[in-house]
């Protein structure tokens, strides 16, 4: 099932939006008696959400953070689904988790899904919902595209491209993230017509996805001398900017809007090939301690208030209905200035990722590294 933008929006502002409450059940004082176990990406939670949580809910509530969904996946895989009650994994990962039991469905009558927007919930089924059992429950969403710095890149906002990140005018001052430059150069590519298969066939068999990555990766080798520095987390792709002369990536919306909050003279948009789209969500290891906990947790995020905490701490957007309503403006004006209508209605969300395709991606990213 695809989603675009549009229908986010959509979801979030309707008429009539709340839906009539389920019932669900939560045991508040089971999940009281022990700390609950956070392991989220890096930024997620900050002392202020956690102590609203704890306010609001009477759990104390620890987070560990992580930087990628691989360093994710291999965490829980060496605890074979312990050591944590709550994971935020992208929704394109789910099935893999399953191929490893390493995760548990969501009961669903816990869930207050009227604090969430209808749209994510519907979008969040391809991927988060696996032979009729829900293991996801959507948290946020973001994109990766184009970021560059006002004062030493000349771009053209209306005809942006994933082209323009190899213009020869930009020296050495380029930063990617290895695996989704990759993507981003096909997708430019199959633009072109350049590509032996359709970008997403990739992920559908082994013949085309090698195929389709050996021209990329050639294509990305050609360029490789421009970039200053390959990022793999968030504060790498900031620190590119700040300190190691980037002056143009392809970044998450994050990095700018933290870099424009610092005062950089920083922007950020869409290609034409469409922004590379993303959503997590809350999911339960298999061997979770305290699952009560979780359902506190998502219930709680599941507010106006704390969806706007989120957004806040994050840059991201937040599933929570009247998150929005509650931004600063520098916030929403950040949104407002990055996508236009089109954009919104031409992302490109990530397929699924199989745990085959992960290993073929990684090899592909490992000979563009070292290339």
């Amino acid at each position: 099932m695809s989603i675009t933008r549009r229908r986010f929006l959509k979801g979030s502002l309707a008429a009539g939006a709340v839906a009539s409450v389920p019932s669900f059940y939560v045991n508040t004082l089971l999940a009281q008696e022990q700390t609950l176990r956070i392991y989220a990406w890096a930024g997620y939670f900050n002392d202020r959400m956690l102590a609203d949580f704890t306010e609001k809910t009477g759990i104390k509530a620890t987070f560990t953070p992580y930087g990628t969904n691989d360093e994710l996946m291999n965490s829980l895989r060496a605890s074979d689904g312990s050591g944590f009650d709550v994971i935020m994994p992208t929704v394109d990962r789910v099935p893999g988790y399953l191929d490893y039991d390493l995760i548990q469905p969501l009961d669903e009558s816990r869930i207050n899904w009227s604090g969430a927007l209808d749209s994510a919930i519907e979008g969040s089924e391809t991927g988060g919902v696996v032979d009729g059992k829900r293991y996801f429950a959507p948290s946020d969403w973001g994109t990766e595209a184009i970021t560059w710095h006002r004062r030493f890149a000349d771009l053209d906002r209306a005809n942006l491209s994933y082209a323009d990140l190899w213009n020869p005018e930009h020296g050495q001052g380029v930063t990617v993230r290895g695996h989704s430059a990759l993507v981003g150069i096909g997708l430019w590519l199959e633009r072109e017509g350049r590509l032996p298969h359709p970008l997403l066939d990739s992920y559908r068999s082994e013949e085309a996805m090698r195929a389709n990555f050996d021209v990329i990766l050639e294509e990305a080798v050609k360029h490789k001398s421009m970039l200053v520095q390959f990022w793999n987390t968030e504060n790498e792709a900031q620190a590119a900017f700040r300190t190691n002369g980037a002056i143009i990536g392809q970044t998450w919306d994050s990095t700018a809007f933290r870099l424009q909050q610092e005062g950089e003279e920083i922007a950020y948009g869409a290609p034409k090939e469409g922004a590379l789209a993303w959503m997590e969500g809350f999911v339960i290891p298999r061997n979770a301690q305290n699952p009560d906990a979780v359902y506190e947790l998502i219930n709680w995020y599941y507010t106006p208030e704390a969806g706007a905490m989120f957004v806040e701490a994050t840059g991201y957007n937040s599933t929570s209905k009247g998150a929005t309503e509650l931004l600063p403006e520098a916030t929403r004006n950040f949104f407002t200035a990055s996508y236009t209508e089109a954009d919104l209605a031409n992302l490109w969300w990530w397929p699924i990722q199989e745990p085959w395709y992960v290993a073929l991606r990684n090899e592909y990213q490992d000979r563009y590294l070292s290339a």
